[in-house]
């Protein structure tokens, strides 16, 4: 399969890489956009022009260096001392990561089927186990047969809310400050700068699979126009039932259920079998740093095996703490990283 990925795949990977349980929750578009009401929404317009940009470098560069992890596309921006730091913080950042995913899978089971958080946990960490040991085009392939069912059940999903609950373009004034979020525009910036952080794991050996340049920037537009649009549906959907919603982990579960009961169960499916692909990126990431995937090992399998108990463990911090402080905060290091492959790349 090498050099063989195709434009949809490179576009559905990108956005299965990027979506996972702070998005399709909800919670994400909630912490970083609607919060600033009518801002909120040209903070989305910003975020999906800088996912077609950076997804587009990110990608190009991984092909031009024939990456395996994100340490050639870091240390090649940023050299070898910045870079060096930069990819202390993103190896860090994919482990948070997965842990959020798997935090998430608890809270979701949790708040539909009243189920103990510890059985999503163990679900979505043995899973993600599994499919990383196949390697990247195990990876590749998991995510991008996802994508296409995800946004159509949260496009679905919202155009229903909307259509019943107008949107409500003000500021939430009864949602708990965050000084890591305090303006649209930044919060729009650290949306992109933390995503990113995640991806460039996935999009690096991505960019050195896919057929040419081309499939690589069409892909980009498309994996980009793509998270815009549903960041967008959720946003308008979450907008008219604001003070209902805000103090739900998983709020698009509670907009599904107004449907009906089956809706809403099959909206719980599709998004456990979303934060799984964003599961799946974080630890293949996460692990493609430590060692070669490329290798089918023993010590590979324990390795994956060690660092999934370490996370499954970390995620009893709770999943919406995980994205209201851990994502902004790492945000604020990837800006660093995206300034400096600005200018490499003008170079």
């Amino acid at each position: 399969m090498k050099n063989n990925v195709s434009t949809f795949k490179v576009a559905a990977t990108y956005i299965g890489t990027v979506v996972g349980a702070g998005f399709a929750t909800g919670q994400e578009v909630l912490q970083f956009f609607n919060r600033f009401g009518a801002m909120g929404l040209a903070g989305i317009i910003l975020a999906t022009n800088l996912f077609i940009l950076f997804g587009y470098l990110i990608m190009e560069l991984g092909k031009k260096l024939n990456s395996r992890s994100h340490e050639e596309i870091i240390k090649y921006a940023t050299g070898n001392q910045l870079g060096f730091l930069i990819d202390l913080m993103i190896t860090f950042f994919l482990f948070g990561s997965f842990t959020a995913m798997i935090a998430g899978t608890g809270a979701l089971l949790n708040q539909q089927f009243n189920l103990p958080h510890a059985i999503g946990n163990i679900l979505m960490t043995v899973l993600t186990g599994l499919t990383v040991v196949t390697g990247i085009n195990g990876v590749i392939n998991s995510i991008s047969y996802v994508v296409p069912f995800l946004l159509i059940t949260v496009i679905g999903t919202s155009i229903y809310s909307f259509i019943h609950t107008p949107p409500v373009f003000t500021p939430v004034t009864n949602v708990s400050e965050n000084i890591l979020l305090n303006n649209w525009l930044m919060a729009a910036i650290l949306y992109v700068s933390y995503n990113i952080i995640i991806s460039i794991a996935v999009l690096g050996p991505l960019g050195s699979e896919a057929k040419n340049y081309k499939s690589i920037e069409k892909g980009a537009i498309l994996g980009g126009l793509g998270l815009g649009l549903g960041a967008t549906m959720i946003y308008l959907s979450l907008s008219g039932n604001l003070n209902e919603l805000i103090k739900l982990e998983v709020p698009m579960i509670a907009i599904a259920s107004r449907i009906s009961p089956k809706f809403q169960i099959a909206y719980c499916l599709i998004l456990i079998a979303e934060v799984y692909t964003t599961a799946v990126g974080s630890l293949y990431g996460f692990t493609s740093r430590l060692i070669d995937l490329r290798k089918n090992s023993f010590k590979n399998k324990l390795l994956i095996t060690i660092i999934s108990i370490a996370a499954l463990l970390s995620s009893q911090f709770g999943f919406s703490n995980i994205v209201k402080y851990l994502y902004p905060a790492v945000g604020y290091g990837g800006i660093i990283m995206l300034i400096c492959l600005i200018i490499r790349i003008k170079r």
